[in-house]
């Protein structure tokens, strides 16, 4: 018998739980479990790629209309009856438990993505992972962390710890691939020879991602190397932005830095680059990182989340808010020389292919699906 899981996620922006989610799906088609999607909010790149993969989504607007939009979401649960409500982020916890629980359906998991919870985040996500801690002993069945620090660090400021239980994020290695061709040819578009080192970076722009970090190490990096360039891939990290732009200029050497903005080629863009880096304030599970691994580029991390149980000893990990520390932890994969990193690299692709497969996270939750609808545990 097919089992239904609806997911209830706050947005659909192209980011770390959206992409979970969407490989997730992908990986369970054909298996005993149907899954199907309500996004709180319309907006993001992910909508067209649900849609594109024939997995049935239905969209709310949350901002608009938040009273009728929450009738609306207990209506739909109502009437869709599945077997498991699985929601997705602070946000998506509290309503989507709340709206589960108001149709009768009480087997609820929730989903812990952030390791952050002493940041600048908005007053609105503050009060809501409040709520989320007060209401985490009979809201959710089971509450799934994407990481033992974000167990950790929720577990201190009041969730239920004895509803916890970490599943890392599983990668898709059958469609992280780029050929030769692809990463030439991104490279000639750069504007980069085949004698440059490129620095890379990937992820949207978002004081969490401290860009800053990254463009402060670098223009430290282009005094010691001519060869050296810095790829920036991302939402928002184009030439529109004229924050980017300023701290670029201030480091005296614009000329090395180029800006692609969002990308739906990322396997292609990592592949172009020399060397990762992860210039983070705060992550859980930073999906980039274990893509960068997978296509072979090591990698420069700061130690934020899970990041160093990730890479182990087949990268650098470095302090977070510290471009010297960054620049350092670079300067030391440069020493290694181009066949140096390589065997890095090497390394890293093993690790990631090892212990961090997507059908592996798939039969994780299958188990905790299972657990929850015959109701063991609670």
């Amino acid at each position: 018998m097919t089992r239904h899981v609806l997911h209830v996620i706050t947005g659909l922006e192209i980011g770390g739980a959206e992409m979970a989610l969407y490989r997730l799906i992908l990986q369970s088609r054909g298996n005993a479990y149907a899954h199907s999607i309500i996004a709180l909010t319309p907006e993001g790149g992910m909508r067209a790629r649900f849609l594109e993969m024939g997995i049935k989504l239905i969209v709310l607007d949350f901002r608009r209309s938040p009273i009728s939009q929450f009738l609306r979401l207990n209506h739909l649960i109502r009437k869709i009856r599945p077997d498991v409500v699985q929601t997705w982020m602070y946000h998506a916890d509290l309503l989507g438990g709340l709206a589960a629980h108001l149709a009768g359906v009480h087997k609820v998991i929730w989903g812990i993505r952030t390791t952050d919870v002493d940041g600048g985040c908005a007053r609105s996500t503050t009060v809501v992972r409040r709520m989320c801690a007060a209401m985490s002993r009979w809201v959710p069945h089971t509450i799934v962390c994407v990481a033992e620090a974000a167990r950790q660090a929720h577990t201190l400021i009041g969730y239920d710890a004895a509803r916890m239980t970490v599943v890392g994020n599983g990668f898709d290695f059958s469609r992280l691939t780029a050929t030769q061709e692809q990463r030439n040819q991104l490279r000639t578009q750069c504007g980069f020879s085949a004698n440059d080192i490129v620095v890379g970076t990937l992820g949207r722009f978002n004081a969490d991602k401290d860009h800053a970090n990254f463009v402060q190490a670098a223009g430290q990096l282009a005094r010691l190397d001519d060869r050296l360039h810095f790829l920036m891939v991302g939402a928002n990290l184009d030439k529109c932005n004229k924050d980017l732009l300023r701290w670029i200029g201030e480091t005296g050497y614009p000329e090395r830095f180029v800006l692609l903005g969002e990308r739906t080629d990322v396997p292609v863009c990592l592949a172009a680059m020399e060397i990762f880096c992860l210039s983070s304030r705060t992550e859980a599970f930073p999906n980039v990182v274990g893509e960068a691994m997978a296509m072979g580029v090591p990698c420069v991390s700061t130690d934020v989340g899970d990041v160093a149980v990730l890479m182990a000893d087949t990268g650098v990990l470095v302090p977070k808010a510290s471009p010297a520390a960054l620049a350092g932890g670079v300067a030391e994969l440069l020493e290694l020389g181009a066949d140096g990193r390589k065997e890095l690299g090497r390394r890293a692709r093993v690790r990631i292919h090892e212990r961090y497969t997507m059908e592996c996270a798939r039969k994780r939750f299958e188990e905790i699906y299972e657990d929850v609808i015959a109701g063991r545990g609670h």
